[in-house]
């Protein structure tokens, strides 16, 4: 066990501060994600140190497109999480904690994670397939060795931090894909447990603050495929900035959803589609191949700049950050 970060005494109970339940417990009592116990007055978190999964992945996994391209993340997870998706793709690690409360994991520490994502030829760390928000004392400890050495770290994230944990992630996390899961409060309460409106505020915050940055969104027929709503959704990006790329995915039944029905690829297509009409530069589709959606063009001449098949890159036509034809300064981190 490790004290938690961002916590204080509160009537008897401790107030956690990490993400936007901010959740009042009890001695002896757990929050909502299931990792972080009050004991005795101390708040701690259960998962410092125990990895659920660790893999080697393509950083265009994550998915992140535009910072590192054809490089190598190292991605680690603890058990855990603090929304309880009904449709989540990770939900034997991420929701064992509010099955029956048991907590797996290997022992590593975060020196141990940092060389040997070095020893792998990884250039970054990614926190991700759970919610690396729960295990951010692991998290934040392992980022900072990795910058000594030279890696880059990523949070693959559904956003639902408070401002003072972004504060925190500031200068150690330099890049985030957000999940971005719906435009509307029902989805978010009756789907996730949680709320929309801080998710907005940490996509606003983390982009001000300079963490690079890319939006996903999974649409599930029925809920969030409103075109209105995509519309907003959209609009609500570009709003921050035009420049950030979005990935919308193709849902595929699973969990406590899997009776349902794969997303239609001219949903995808029609998202898309809005998303340009709104002034986004860069978008996606995730789960298929979309031909152009896959690929990175230039918005300023259209040349083709990063070429795309399933998780591999080819940088055709980039120069550094910049468009090898006409010179535009594209929103892109290339690797050094």
């Amino acid at each position: 066990m490790k004290e938690a970060y961002l916590w204080s005494k509160s009537d008897g109970t401790v107030l956690c501060s990490l993400c936007a339940h901010r959740c009042r417990i009890p001695d002896g009592a757990r929050g909502l994600c299931g990792v972080r116990e009050n004991r005795e007055g101390t708040l701690y978190s259960l998962v410092y140190g125990k990895l659920i999964s660790r893999a080697v992945d393509p950083i265009e996994k994550k998915p992140l497109y535009h910072f590192l391209p054809g490089t190598l993340a190292y991605s680690i997870a603890t058990a855990g999480c603090n929304f309880f998706c009904d449709f989540c793709q990770n939900w034997q690690i991420s929701q064992m904690t509010h099955e029956d409360g048991t907590i797996y994991g290997q022992d590593a520490s975060p020196r141990e994670i940092a060389l040997d994502a070095e020893r792998r030829g990884c250039r970054s760390i990614a926190y991700t397939y759970t919610e690396p928000t729960i295990f951010f004392e692991f998290a934040c400890d392992t980022a900072e060795i990795a910058r000594e050495m030279g890696l880059k770290n990523i949070f693959v994230t559904n956003g639902y931090q408070t401002p003072e944990t972004i504060d925190k992630m500031a200068g150690v996390i330099d890049a985030a894909n957000v999940d971005l899961k719906a435009f509307n409060e029902d989805f978010y309460k009756n789907r996730c447990g949680a709320r929309l409106a801080p998710v907005l505020k940490a996509v606003e915050m983390m982009h001000e603050k300079g963490i690079f940055l890319e939006v996903t969104t999974l649409i599930v027929p029925g809920q969030n495929d409103d075109t209105d709503e995509l519309k907003r959704l959209a609009e609500f990006i570009a709003s921050v900035s035009t420049e950030i790329p979005w990935h919308v995915s193709r849902f595929h039944p699973q969990y406590k959803q899997s009776d349902g029905k794969a997303t239609p690829l001219e949903t995808i297509i029609s998202a898309l589609e809005i998303g340009e009409a709104a002034g986004l530069k860069y978008l996606y589709a995730g789960n298929i191949a979309a031909g152009r959606y896959e690929n990175t063009y230039c918005p300023g001449c259209g040349e083709l700049v990063i070429e795309r098949s399933g998780f591999s890159s080819r940088p055709t036509g980039l120069a550094g950050s910049r468009c090898r034809r006409c010179g535009t300064e594209l929103n892109i981190v290339a690797p050094e």
